[in-house]
């Protein structure tokens, strides 16, 4: 029986995937469908679908899992070796077979040790039908060794010297990576001087001053187990030859400071590898390594060649700066010597690699299963290749075949068994083994022997819709052993189908090349053997085609006017048209001017961007057609002239010289229409797979009315010209007379092939088909193929028609697949597909990083470190690690706030990252998750940190008020962010003069509580600059400044002012006084009011220009607050004063009263004030103390300062020293302070009506603005006699 290929039109379901196919490689007789049913219920020997890899290397701390999955029907069971001896796994409690599985889980994890399971182990999966064995799966436990402890002495090196630094990693299984870093984990630069060789040693090819450091480390990554080993810090130090020289003429005589020879030059001398040459070999398919690393100064340049031959191309790579020679994929042709060149401006140096390519076995064909009816004949065959040649041997159900139960229908001959008159007791699994001194191949092939009656694939009365005058192919997919006859009817009792005008495919597939209305109806298909027969209906209904009766022309059009292009269609009744219209290949401009009706395309107010190729598409489900016009905007002539228009189409187009690929076109120009024909274009249709549909297909000068044209196999051409000038292109030409050229197999395969899983347990194939012309010939079908990647299993295929995808399910979780599609038709196969890498569907990741930790590094920057997760919990590609961190509490403020969420992603594997722009001293969490194309992992548990206090931002606001002769006023907000607990504020000042020069610098702390501040002791005009800022323990945050001038002296006032408001207050009356600095002729105004109260000021104008004015109409014993303004002046009013109504005060501004009862009262306080004096000064020269000093130097204010003695304050308070600076931490003076211009005689400014400037002993309350600078000597106190009108206060 001949090999036959199945059809399939429709995709299995995905439970039956992983059944597919044990029968779709064979060297003969039948080929089963993938029918899902139908493998249900055929019988197969088992075949080893997933086992572990030969050289199976196993993390020593997880659990070990050696893979063996089999199919088979029935269902096999599984047995296993070790070591070549049977391994009785019921008898180990550690280890465990999967169910309905031979996969072995050996516990690790609860008390095995790995080293106790290293050995050779073999599957073998069992059934009625045969015996399937896997690889010798070699099981080894992974190491990663300690380093071995050394005593590491400091590398001193001479600049432009060469040094190597030894690696020496421990031995480990599998051998780890090798890389150099630093101790801030930054790997170390390299560079064409500085690079690391193949045994991860350190080369340097000349050595520079900047090379010295103490933390050359060298790192071991054993990935099997994810660790990291480090070597002891190298420490190199480089002596430049001006230091030598340095210490040399410390000790040696200047004679012998020159004998020091500088840094010198020298010619390139190889470090590695060592001698003139050397021996490599390699595997066939591997890759080479070479490596050439050379000493050197100047740096040397490394140049790569191959004795009697060129460097392979397209594999040949450079690597570390062309230090090594990369070739992929060798073969035995890459065999030879291969010489790297060292080369400087001083001369070269020269090393010869002698490489020999080896080969372990490698198919040249591999047995393929056989699927034969009852005295049917087949073979197998297992030729491989290798060098040296290697071995083969059969084997039979695991068994070697010279031992093997005997089989009258099978011989062995060398690497071929011949199969005669096999029965189905035949049926067995045989193994193929071919092997040399580099490796083995095994692989195993069936011979499943199968007696079956015959059976329709194809649903029952399928439907078949096509239009008329096109191919139609009805399928009749079946399959029986031994392998059926198919016959075709039309109708029930019609008779059967024969002649030219049907083509019957060897897969049951009848087609109709050229169908017509009269091939409407039902057809039957019939299939028998010897074990019976079967038929199946299908129906076939012949539809219109689609057809534009009115096509759109082309136009020539003014700017502004109006065009429409007509598309009338004319379609079959039962299919839905759709109407589309393109502008230059392209969807319509979105605008308003563009109307489509149902049969045509108005373009409203045509302007130049119009200009171009309108486009009418008609698509129904079965068909599609289009016509396209030119449309054309020219301006207005001005006046009559030359017409300038597209040429006239060609026409009269002849072909001749008709071959398989080719056909010569001619044609006759049109007339031209004043403007030469610069090109003409050919255009061509398809009219068997896309009537109706014109494409490209060249142009040529135009000049040429001849051109030879390219043509495809399968396609039936017809072809037209259009002719282009200046103004555009002409109509095209009536088609030429149409020509069919023959079929042959597709010269290409589906392009853009891809393998992406839509699901954790699929495998989405997709690829771009074939355009009509591109399929050759008839019958265009895709044969697609798959196999895990990297686990020796056997493709699989199945070949589908008229779509771009497959679905492949049951597949494990992200497993790179093996791909390939390839075009065939009925005439045979496309070459040979290329193969692409795709991967099973992603599911999401199943663990969260481990280990977690957070190292804060300043008050706004941490860096985060976790353990990355084993590589197959990941599921997927792995995207990245994602950090979520969120900030729970601000320290400074104890207050919540809505949390936001910040996320921070780092690509790749790495385990560590940095966390910017967080806010100092607060409370923050963070977690961690592993990302791959599919989601995020779980999140690790929340970490909590906290960030250390930082420098405070800059206060709010800095505001300067109240200037006076001598004071300003400072007030300010807390920084916005503290960043941390506020210990103290720090203001700087200094002054400037006209030219702009700062004079000294004062700098003063205030208290963290503090919110204002009254500057005394001031330059009067003077213009000041302040810096201010804030601080935390761990420093000053960033300052505002500020300028602020003090008011002028009375001879030069910088702006009006009213100042030393006084009241008198009797019971009803208060009389205000004041003194003004400004322009003449103001125009005052008094505001009052009661004390604390919140009602609005009453306003009393004052008549003139006068300075005193009576409030009248008060209420006895209340306090007043009052305040003098002045009209026109910008609202400029003075500072506020209080009193308090009662008894009338004697006040220099009240005129002195001339009855007898005030001056008699007047003599009696004289008197006793007279009295009080007297008593005072003997008090005084006896050494006592004024009430005033005692009671403060009973409670001194550290804050107070001293006033002086101009300003009349009292002779033991004053100070010696003027206009000293002011002192730290000072407090805000009252802003009733006595000025330097106050009366000292004035009763007004110190009695009792005056706000509370007395306490009841008589000492002043807030008239000291400062702390004293020094305390007088004592003898001084009585130095100066009191003023009668301070003795005079304190008595009352």
């Amino acid at each position: 029986m001949q090999p036959k290929i199945m059809m399939k039109k429709k995709s299995i379901s995905a439970s039956k995937a992983s059944l597919v196919l044990f029968l779709c490689q064979m060297i003969s007789a039948l080929d089963v469908p993938l029918d899902s049913k139908l493998l249900e219920e055929l019988s197969q020997p088992p075949t080893i679908t997933q086992q572990s890899p030969k050289d199976y290397i196993v993390d020593p701390r997880e659990n070990i899992v050696i893979q063996c999955e089999a199919k088979g029907k029935p269902p096999p069971s599984f047995s296993w070796t070790r070591n070549g001896t049977h391994f009785d796994i019921d008898k180990d409690a550690q280890v465990t077979m999967k169910p309905n599985s031979g996969t072995l889980v050996i516990n690790i994890m609860n008390g095995g040790k790995a080293e106790a399971y290293e050995g050779v182990y073999q599957c073998t999966a069992r059934n009625e039908r045969g015996a399937a064995i896997s690889n010798n799966i070699v099981i080894r436990p992974s190491r990663s060794p300690l380093w071995t402890k050394e005593k590491l002495e400091p590398n001193q090196v001479r600049e432009g010297d060469s040094l190597v630094l030894h690696c020496r990693p421990p031995v480990g299984l599998p051998p780890p990576i090798i890389f150099w870093m630093d101790n801030a984990f930054q790997r170390l630069p390299q560079s064409e001087r500085v690079s690391q060789g193949l045994n991860g040693d350190l080369y340097f090819s000349n050595v520079q001053p900047e090379d010295t450091r103490e933390d050359y480390i060298c790192y071991a990554r054993f990935n099997h187990t994810q660790t990291i080993q480090q070597k002891q810090p190298i420490s190199v130090k480089v002596f430049s030859m001006d230091s030598l020289n340095d210490t040399i003429a410390a000790n040696l005589s200047d004679t012998d400071i020159y004998g020091a020879r500088p840094v010198t030059e020298r010619q390139p001398v190889l470090l590695t590898p060592t001698g003139s040459t050397s021996t490599k070999v390699e595997l066939r398919g591997n890759v080479l390594l070479l490596e050439c690393i050379a000493a050197g100064l100047p740096t040397p340049v490394i140049r790569w060649i191959k004795e009697g031959g060129e460097l392979p191309a397209n594999r040949t790579f450079f690597e570390n700066f062309k230090k090594t020679l990369k070739i992929i994929d060798v073969s035995e042709a890459d065999s030879g010597n291969y010489k790297c060149i060292a080369r400087n401006t001083l001369g070269s140096a020269h090393h010869v690699i002698s490489v020999t390519v080896k080969a372990a076995p490698y198919w040249i064909t591999a047995p393929r299963n056989l699927v034969l009816s009852p005295g049917e004949d087949g073979t197998l065959i297992c030729r491989a290749n290798g060098n040296p040649k290697p071995s083969i041997s059969w084997l039979a159900n695991g068994v070697p075949i010279a031992i093997a139960p005997e089989d009258p229908s099978r011989k062995v001959d060398g690497d071929t068994i011949i199969f005669s008159q096999v029965q189905e007791r035949s049926s067995a699994v045989y193994q193929c083994n071919a092997s040399n001194e580099y490796g083995y191949l095994l692989a195993n092939a069936f011979v499943n022997v199968l007696a079956e009656p015959p059976r329709i694939l194809t649903p029952a009365n399928k439907l078949y819709q096509v239009i008329a005058d096109s191919p139609a192919l009805l399928d009749c997919a079946y399959f029986g052993s031994p392998k059926p006859e198919i016959e075709w009817f039309k109708g029930v009792k019609g008779s059967i189908l024969r002649g030219s005008e049907y083509i019957f495919h060897d897969n049951g597939t009848l087609e109709i090349p050229v169908a017509q209305k009269d091939s409407t109806g039902a057809y039957t298909c019939v299939a028998r053997n010897k074990l019976g027969k079967i038929q199946n209906e299908v129906q076939l209904e012949i539809k219109d085609p689609t057809v534009i009766i009115k096509q759109p022309e082309y136009k020539v059009i003014q700017r502004y006017g109006q065009v429409s292009f007509e598309c009338i269609i004319k379609h079959d009744s039962t299919l839905l048209p759709t109407v589309i219209w393109l502008k230059d290949n392209d969807e319509l401009p979105d605008d308003e001017r563009f109307l489509v009706g149902k049969d045509n395309l108005t373009i409203m107010n045509v302007t130049d961007k119009d200009d171009g190729t309108y486009t009418c598409i008609v698509n129904t489900t079965l068909d599609s057609v289009s016509a396209s016009a030119v449309l054309t905007v020219v301006a207005a002539p001005p006046t009559p002239a030359i017409i300038y228009a597209r040429p006239n189409p060609p026409f009269d187009l002849e072909l001749t010289g008709q071959l398989e690929r080719s056909v010569e076109l001619s044609w006759i120009p049109g007339d031209e229409n004043n403007s030469p024909i610069t090109n003409f274009v050919i255009e061509y249709e398809d009219g068997l797979h896309e009537p109706g549909v014109w494409h490209y297909q060249t142009e040529v000068p135009g000049t040429q009315t001849t051109v030879q044209l390219k043509l495809s196999p399968y396609v039936n051409y017809s072809f037209r010209v259009i002719a282009v000038n200046e103004i555009g292109r002409s109509q095209p030409s009536e088609p030429s007379e149409q020509y069919l050229t023959k079929s042959a197999n597709p010269d290409e395969n589906p392009s853009n092939v891809q393998g992406i899983g839509s699901e954790p347990d699929n495998l989405v194939i997709t690829w771009e088909s074939l355009k009509g012309f591109q399929s050759n010939g008839p019958g265009l079908q895709y044969k697609v193929s798959w196999r895990q990647k990297d686990v020796d299993d056997e493709w699989t295929s199945v070949i589908v028609a008229n779509v771009s995808k497959y679905i492949v399910s049951g597949t494990p979780t992200f497993v790179p697949y093996e791909i390939k599609v390839q075009a065939l038709n009925d005439l045979g196969y496309a070459p040979e597909p290329s193969e692409v890498i795709g991967h099973s569907g992603e599911d999401l990741p199943m663990v969260a990083p481990g280990n977690v930790q957070v190292h804060v590094i300043n008050s706004t920057l941490a860096k985060v470190h976790w353990d990355p997760v084993p590589l197959k919990t990941v599921r997927g590609h792995l995207q990245g690690y994602k950090v979520y961190y969120w900030k729970v509490q601000s320290l400074s403020r104890r207050s919540r706030r809505h949390v936001e969420k910040k996320i921070l992603t780092f690509r790749g594997n790495k385990t560590f990252g940095m966390l910017p722009g967080l806010e100092p001293y607060s409370t923050y969490k963070l977690n961690v998750r592993v990302a791959n194309g599919k989601g995020e992992g779980p999140a690790s548990p929340d970490k909590v940190f906290r960030t250390p206090e930082g420098v405070p931002s800059s206060p709010s606001f800095l505001k300067i008020t109240n200037p006076t002769l001598d004071s300003l006023t400072l007030e300010w907000g807390s920084p916005t962010h503290p960043n941390g607990v506020l210990t103290s504020y720090i203001l700087k000042f200094q002054p400037i003069n006209n030219t702009h020069e700062l004079g000294p610098l004062v700098e003063i702390r205030i208290p963290a509580n503090e919110s204002s501040l009254i500057l005394k002791n001031l330059n009067y005009s003077t213009r000041y600059k302040f810096y201010f800022n804030a601080q935390t323990s761990v420093g000053s945050g960033n300052q505002i400044t500020e300028e602020a001038v003090t008011i002028m002296d009375e001879v030069q006032p910088l702006y009006p002012r009213i100042r030393n408001v006084t009241t008198a207050a009797a019971e009803t009356y208060a009389n205000i006084s004041w003194e003004y600095e400004g322009p003449d002729h103001a125009h005052f105004y008094v505001e009052y009011g009661v004390a604390g109260s919140k009602e609005d000021w009453k306003k009393e104008i004052v008549n003139g220009s006068r300075s005193f004015f009576v409030l009248k109409g008060l209420t006895p014993g209340t306090a007043y607050k009052v305040r003098v303004g002045a009209e026109g002046l910008s609202g400029f009013r003075s500072s506020e004063d209080v009193f308090e109504t009662g008894p009338a005060m004697a006040s220099r501004q009240v005129d002195i009263a001339t009855q007898g009862w005030f001056i008699g009262l007047m003599c009696a306080v004289a008197l006793l004030i007279l009295i009080l004096l007297i008593v005072c000064f003997i008090r005084r020269n006896k050494g006592g103390k004024y009430p005033v000093k005692e009671k403060e130097d009973a409670h001194a204010d550290p804050e107070i300062q001293p006033m002086k003695e101009d300003d009349g304050t009292f002779g033991e308070y004053s100070d010696a020293e003027d206009h000293k600076p002011l002192k730290k931490g000072s407090r805000t003076p009252s802003d009733r302070t006595v000025k330097k211009e106050d009366s000292d005689d004035s009763l007004v400014d110190y009695g009792e009506g005056v706000n509370g400037q007395f306490n009841e002993d008589g000492s002043f309350i807030g008239q000291y603005s400062g702390k004293k600078e020094k305390e007088p000597a004592e003898g001084n106190e009585s130095s100066e006699a009191p003023s009668p009108v301070n003795a005079m206060n304190s008595f009352v």
